[in-house]
Formats: C-alpha cells, structure tokens, sequence
C-alpha cells in the first residue's frame, strides 16, 4: 500500500493507523498547490479530486476520503480493536464519531485556512467551532478515548485535527479532558514515530 500525504494535513490520521498496524506500506508527499508527488507524479491522475490522504492498494485501486481510509484499514487486522467489528453497535458509534469530526470539526477548520475568508465569517466559524469541541470535552469525561478504553481511528482523526488548533491561535486549554486526552495520544509510540516522519516534532 501507498499512502499520499501532506505533513499535518488530514492524512496524517491513516499515517497514524498504518503505523498502529504494523503493515508494511509506502508514503508519498504530495504538494497540494502544484498537484505533483515527491516522486514527480502528476497527482491528478492518482486522485482526481486533488487532496489528499489517497491511499493506493498493491492492486492499484485508489481508495480516497479520510474517514472511509480509516474504516478500511482499521478493518484489515480486528484482532487491534482499531475498529469495532462491522453490524455491531460500537461500530455505529464509531462511524459516527468519525463523520463529526470530518463534517463538525474538521470541516470547521477549513475557513481558517483560506486567505479569501471574511473575519466576520471566521468569527462565526470558531463560535461554531468550540460548541463542537465543548461537546467532545464533555463526552470524553472518565474516558481514555473516544469509545472508552480502547484507541481506535476515530482518535486517530480526532488527534490530527485537534493539532490545528495552534496555526489558529485556538487555545484548548479551556477542555481540561481534551487537552488531557491530546497529551495522552500523542505519547503513543506510532504517533510519535509518524510526527517525526512527517516532520511535526
């Protein structure tokens, strides 16, 4: 498998997985302005859709969105509970888990990372923003992670966006667990394998 990445972007998240499996792997870097890899390639022809993580099977199917990334290689090994198994009623909690943060709170970040937005709408972007992360300090109250005890790709995601917190001057210290709960997930050996792999610490 090839994963194409952008140090610190949302593909940071299956990085961390991929890492958490243990598989072996391939990771390109991908220059989101140019639309050229590493390697040289014309990125458009991977992922026609221009961003990043695209994740490139041995087969040479290409699987793209983040979340759906991050299903598909939690499900390649169950016995790591990187996901819950698939029809049960933890693995519905988990999804939604990952699509609010991908449309709640990494979709709430998007605006500030756009020269062409207005203050005014950034303003109610981060209003916005902290009514979503007020409600994950509350859900991760007498919890390691998300779903409990056990680490699983909806933390891998979460713990990548939370990371953008600081380009936007947003202060996290006001969450007392969900700044316990960054500090904890990024002393996990993957992760501190996969920041300095992408250059983050």
């Amino acid at each position: 498998m090839k994963l194409f990445h952008k140090p610190g972007a949302c593909s940071l998240a299956p990085h961390i997985v991929l890492e958490e499996l243990g598989v072996s792997y391939e990771s390109e870097k991908v220059d989101l302005k140019t639309k050229v890899t590493e390697s040289g390639a014309d990125f458009l022809t991977i992922n026609p859709k221009g961003y990043v993580p695209a994740l490139q099977m041995d087969n040479g199917e290409v699987l793209t969105e983040c979340q759906v990334i991050l299903e598909y290689l939690g499900d390649l090994n169950p016995s790591q509970g990187l996901i819950p198994a698939s029809g049960s009623s933890a693995r519905y909690q988990a999804q939604a888990w990952l699509n609010f943060v991908a449309t709640e709170i990494h979709k709430g970040f998007s605006p500030f990372f756009n020269p062409a937005t207005p203050q005014e709408w950034k303003d109610i972007c981060l209003a916005n923003l902290e009514r979503r992360l007020a409600y994950v300090e509350s859900e991760l109250a007498g919890k390691d992670y998300l779903m409990g005890d056990t680490f699983t790709v909806a933390d891998a995601y979460l713990f990548t966006v939370l990371g953008w917190a600081k380009h936007i001057q947003l202060d996290l210290a006001k969450w007392a667990n969900l700044t316990a709960y960054q500090a904890r997930v990024a002393q996990r050996p993957a992760i501190v394998s996969v920041m300095k792999a992408e250059g983050l610490l």
